[in-house]
């Protein structure tokens, strides 16, 4: 018994031993766990609304009590990247539809926008007056907005002073042998009443005489104005109606001060209505007023517009875009609106770090020029060929603040405008002598990898750089110049290329 007793516990701790592997698995797989707790230990976890939150193990975010989420980790090839750089998969990038340009030189062009309405032609406006004293019998033109044509009668006015004269114009006929010059003041009296010679020939033939006369209109125009009722009593160069010819019209705009530096006489004005939808007029600018209007600090800017179809009218509302090309800021680089994040004073891109695996982006402050509506002008912090993030830049930002790193919202409180790029700027005299000259210096430099400005002063002959101090030098510059046929303070070109030189660019004395 005791025998058949020990084979049975023998058997029961064998079949024991066989479950507890098919359960447990075997020496092989008892290494997964063990890494698996290493990777955990390894990871840090963080919040998505409080990212200074940090631990090593998931759990309960203490400020807000948010589940906690793992930290994004670098790529395999991390070792190659900034330690402030964010690197993101492919996929991420397809998701948040991160989109990048290369930055290039161009001139900048600004789109300026003004509101506005539409006025008469201030030179086209006429008054039709009464030539002679009398009692208004007939006005054949009765309400504003009617059209009157130049030579048409327009009022019957009946004037007995006009009827003396007529009768002093018989009886100077009389003694025109004796007194002839009586007869010719007789007749001067009556043309200055706008009677014509054929009129007074014709009363000299005839001795007939009228205290009536016809009044016609010396314009052709729209009534805006009527002035007198039938009946009514009007002296000499008393005004009968206001006309307005709207074959041409104005257009005024008010413009803003901080518009007006770059906008001139001449300058094409495009503009549309809300009254003809899908219709664009435009003109030049014929006057800009030298006044600023100290409540709107705006200034009015007029446009003179031909309007053979009358489809413009008085008092219509207008919208006006001016493309104004800013020649003082020749050849700068243009960079689109949405590339840029503003920190207050700040304005920061990403940069797209080039060699490597997977796509990198760093941020980089910039100091930005002056607004093209949809585009801003860098003025340093930007070489041309680097590949900026015009479309998901805040995308990439959330990421950097999840990850702890430098961005919008945790730039160092002692950040200038070199903390993320090593912009300097130095003068640098040049010799030249003409605008080809200048030309020829701005290119040369500009052509340097990490030149982001450079203008010639004729007068003065300083060169103003701007550049990147870890990409280039002056000293760089300098010789370029000398190279290109232009001395400088430490290099001079050589005979050979100075002799080359067009007629009007040699500066040597």
């Amino acid at each position: 018994m005791k025998r058949k007793n020990i084979l049975y516990y023998i058997l029961i701790l064998a079949a024991g031993i066989v479950i507890g592997r098919l359960i447990f698995g075997g020496h092989s797989q008892h290494n997964h766990p063990t890494e698996q707790v290493s990777e955990n230990q390894a990871q840090t976890w963080t919040c998505s609304m409080h990212p200074q939150i940090r631990q090593d193990h998931p759990g309960k975010c203490p400020i807000c009590a948010m589940d906690l989420i793992p930290l994004k980790t670098a790529g395999t090839n991390s070792e190659n990247i900034a330690p402030d750089a964010i690197q993101m998969s492919e996929e991420a990038v397809a998701l948040a539809n991160i989109q990048t340009t290369v930055a290039g030189r161009a001139t900048p062009v600004k789109e300026i926008h003004m509101y506005g309405i539409i006025k008469p032609n201030e030179r086209l406006l006429r008054s039709l007056v009464s030539q002679v004293n009398g009692r208004i019998e007939t006005l054949s033109v009765n309400f504003a907005g009617e059209t009157v044509r130049e030579g048409q009668v327009i009022a019957k006015i009946y004037s007995p002073d006009l009827l003396n004269a007529q009768q002093e114009l018989l009886e100077a006929k009389k003694m025109e042998t004796t007194q002839p010059a009586l007869l010719n003041a007789a007749r001067e009296k009556l043309r200055h009443w706008k009677l014509s010679d054929r009129q007074i020939a014709e009363i000299e033939q005839t001795g007939k005489v009228s205290p009536v006369t016809n009044i016609h209109a010396n314009a052709s125009g729209i009534v805006i104005d009527k002035k007198v009722e039938q009946g009514d009593y009007i002296s000499q160069g008393g005004v009968l109606f206001d006309l307005v010819d709207l074959s041409s019209i104005w257009a005024l705009f008010d413009a803003y001060e901080s518009d007006l530096p770059y906008l001139k006489i001449g300058d094409k004005v495009e503009y549309t209505l809300q009254t003809l939808p899908g219709k664009t007029f435009s003109g030049k600018i014929s006057f800009i007023d030298p006044i600023l209007d100290k409540t709107t600090r705006t200034a009015k800017i007029r446009v003179e517009t031909a309007n053979p179809g009358l489809e413009l009218k008085p008092e219509m509302y207008a919208n006006a875009i001016v493309k104004a090309d800013l020649k003082h800021n020749k050849n700068e680089i243009v960079i689109p609106k949405t590339a840029i994040l503003w920190t207050g004073k700040r304005s920061i891109v990403y940069i797209k770090q080039p060699d490597t695996d997977l796509p990198v982006f760093k941020l980089r402050e910039i100091d930005l020029g002056t607004s093209l509506g949809e585009a801003y002008v860098v003025l340093s912090g930007l070489s041309d060929g680097e590949e900026i993030v015009t479309n998901g830049a805040f995308v990439i930002d959330a990421s950097a603040q999840l990850e702890g790193k430098p961005s919008m919202m945790n730039i160092p409180s002692d950040a200038g405008a070199g903390t993320f790029h090593e912009t300097a700027r130095q003068d640098l005299r040049v010799e030249g002598l003409c605008e080809m000259c200048k030309d020829r210096i701005e290119k040369t430099a500009r052509s340097i990898i990490g030149i982001s400005s450079a203008v010639w002063d004729i007068k003065t002959k300083l060169l103003h750089l701007q550049y990147n101090s870890k990409l280039t030098s002056p000293d760089a510059v300098a010789k370029a110049l000398a190279k290109a046929g232009h001395d400088t303070e430490k290099y001079k070109t050589n005979d050979e290329v100075y002799n080359a030189l067009p007629a009007c660019c040699k500066y040597r004395k």
